[in-house]
């Protein structure tokens, strides 16, 4: 199975050509996967090299000019470092995009911390009027990313990563999907947290929600959940910081009395390069590590 990354370079590639406002801003990450892109369109695919306000500033311009830009690279370097050129060629300009992170949480461990980026979501929350998607499987980005570049003038945040879930849902880059109903409380799993919810959850009397718009916040389908449950207990398990999205489930419950307890990534910081999958039990969001604390937040 390929990446989302090479789904994004191969689909990306495919609307340049369907699509004449289309363009691509790289800084350096990335390149060799639109070099075929480049040779056919060499005034929409641009390297700006490792320039990554300037990638930024380069995506806000050819907004500016009525083409749809498509900005990629490490979510450190597109979102954390060049911030400020989000917020105002972007955010203050007004002008639409799409921003096309790789490297999530700690994708790369190997990297180091400068390499990740677990407050990408929180920081990008701070700015108004995104739509954010975090596929958790490469046919769940291609549906997304074919949504975001079709988006008119909206402004897109599109979070890939090298962890992936074993099947693809059927997500329409708007709803969330109930995949399993239950009483007891209500479980949301956001993009590639997916396969670790299902198998912590597999057993309990719980109702499982799968995420992979998370702004819109689809606040009527995690109310409807609630409704139906005994329990008005939701649990919310995130790719990045945890807590990040805890506000949103607050205010599409906010006259529903409930309890919200949201698993992610720890501001701890750890320090050790280790593997994927140390990392995810170093932050407790490896199967067994979920069980133990979802059912010991739920009531039954």
């Amino acid at each position: 199975m390929d990446t989302m990354r090479e789904r994004f370079a191969s689909v990306t590639t495919q609307l340049l050509d369907e699509d004449p406002r289309l363009a691509v801003v790289l800084a350096d990450i990335g390149v060799d996967g639109f070099r075929s892109a480049r040779e056919r369109h060499p005034r929409r695919v641009v390297n700006v090299g490792i320039r990554e306000q300037l990638l930024v500033g380069v995506g806000g311009g050819l907004a500016l000019t009525g083409l749809r830009p498509v900005v990629h690279t490490f979510a450190s370097f597109l979102v954390e470092r060049p911030f400020e050129q989000v917020k105002l060629d972007f955010g203050h300009q007004d002008t639409g995009g799409v921003l096309v992170s790789a490297g999530g949480s700690y994708d790369w461990p190997a990297g180091g911390f400068t390499h990740m980026a677990p407050g990408d979501i929180a920081l990008m929350d701070s700015l108004d009027g995104w739509t954010v998607h975090v596929p958790g499987h490469p046919d769940e980005a291609e549906t997304l990313l074919r949504h975001a570049a079709a988006a008119g003038d909206d402004k897109v945040y599109v979070r890939l990563s090298v962890q992936s879930n074993e099947a693809p849902r059927p997500v329409d880059g708007a709803r969330f999907l109930t995949l399993r109903e239950g009483r007891g409380g209500v479980v949301l799993a956001v993009g590639p947290m997916l396969d670790n919810v299902l198998a912590a959850t597999e057993g309990l009397d719980v109702t499982v929600l799968y995420a992979t718009t998370v702004r819109p916040f689809d606040g009527a389908a995690l109310r409807t959940a609630v409704a139906a449950s005994a329990a008005a207990d939701v649990v919310i398990v995130e790719p990045y910081h945890e807590g990040t999205s805890n506000r949103h489930v607050n205010e599409a419950l906010e006259q529903v009395p409930h309890r919200v307890l949201g698993l992610g990534v720890g501001r701890r910081e750890l320090r050790r390069f280790g593997e994927i999958e140390e990392h995810l039990a170093g932050q407790g969001l490896d199967a067994w590590s979920l069980r133990e604390r979802i059912t010991g937040f739920l009531t039954w």
